[in-house]
């Protein structure tokens, strides 16, 4: 049974999101939330005062009067570094629940919320929550803090999808529609969905979008074990696949992958940045590499 299916009282839900902030607060710490200060701050022209540099800081803001009589390196804030409103549009449809490598994507997408959630706080920005499958099946509005990330992450852990079948067009024209704030807006979501370029459009020029691609190794390669019952989470369909035909598998593979780079493309046509993640694989350095690409961007 997957693990989300398990998780039924609210202690063994609060048990679990406090696990996941143990283990992604190092990485939000030591990484993330300088990162995402120097990618997603404006920087303005009123000084307002300095604080502590953090790795991925913008080398450019450092005060070096105060580093020279402190000893320690401190960064200079402007008056336009004023709060930001994160959204997290996360895909609970059933398509998530699936994993092979020891992780789901339901897990991988929780504790990326949690990385996320964590560096929005800690850089005293609000964080909001959207769940959907095929409708939109909880909001969480945007606040701050340390326990109301805690929410969110259980609400993540919780939520599971009460129909099959995965429509984005029900999240993005939610966003579009009631949050009114501009923010940034991370995808999360192994985007088994079509048609939803009009709804992208509208969203994605009221907010920053970046989609958070998750993907699992098995659902690239077929393993060798002959005649087999596959069943489409997503529509629930059964069918039955021949998969000791080499050639068959390769072919499988072959599409597979070439629907992958046509996503991806996809996604680089709209100017929506996108990262591709798998289950059970460190989602650290993609990130890290996202962060950095999008900074040499802005500057360049």
């Amino acid at each position: 049974m997957n693990q989300f299916q398990s998780l039924t009282s609210p202690q063994e839900l609060l048990k679990n999101a406090r696990r996941i902030e143990i283990a992604t607060r190092a990485i939000v710490n030591n990484v993330f939330s300088g990162a995402y200060h120097s990618v997603f701050k404006g920087q303005g022209m009123e000084f307002t005062d300095l604080r502590p540099y953090q790795r991925g800081d913008d080398i450019r803001t450092i005060d070096w009067n105060i580093t020279a009589r402190t000893g320690s390196l401190h960064v200079r804030r402007y008056r336009e570094e004023r709060e930001r409103t994160m959204m997290l549009v996360v895909d609970r449809s059933a398509s998530m629940a699936f994993g092979s490598r020891m992780q789901s994507k339901a897990e991988l997408a929780a504790e990326l919320s949690a990385l996320l959630a964590f560096s929005a706080i800690t850089n005293n920005d609000r964080v909001g929550l959207l769940l959907f499958s095929n409708r939109c099946e909880k909001v969480v509005p945007p606040r701050k803090g340390r326990k109301h990330a805690l929410r969110i992450i259980t609400e993540v852990l919780a939520q599971g999808p009460a129909v099959r079948g995965t429509d984005l067009n029900c999240a993005l024209e939610f966003l579009a529609r009631v949050i009114r704030r501009h923010s940034i807006v991370f995808l999360i979501s192994d985007f088994f969905s079509s048609n939803f370029t009009a709804a992208l459009n509208i969203a994605k020029r009221k907010h920053d979008c970046v989609a958070l691609v998750l993907n699992d190794e098995r659902e690239y390669r077929l393993p060798p074990l002959g005649w087999i019952s596959v069943t489409d989470s997503e529509t629930g369909l059964d069918m039955e696949v021949n998969t000791r035909n080499k050639r068959d598998r390769e072919e499988y593979t072959t599409l597979i992958q070439a629907r992958a780079r046509a996503r991806l493309n996809y996604f680089a046509s709209q100017k929506v940045d996108a990262v591709d993640l798998f289950t059970g694989k460190s989602y650290v350095w993609p990130l890290i590499n996202f962060f950095q690409s999008r900074r040499q961007r802005q500057r360049g």
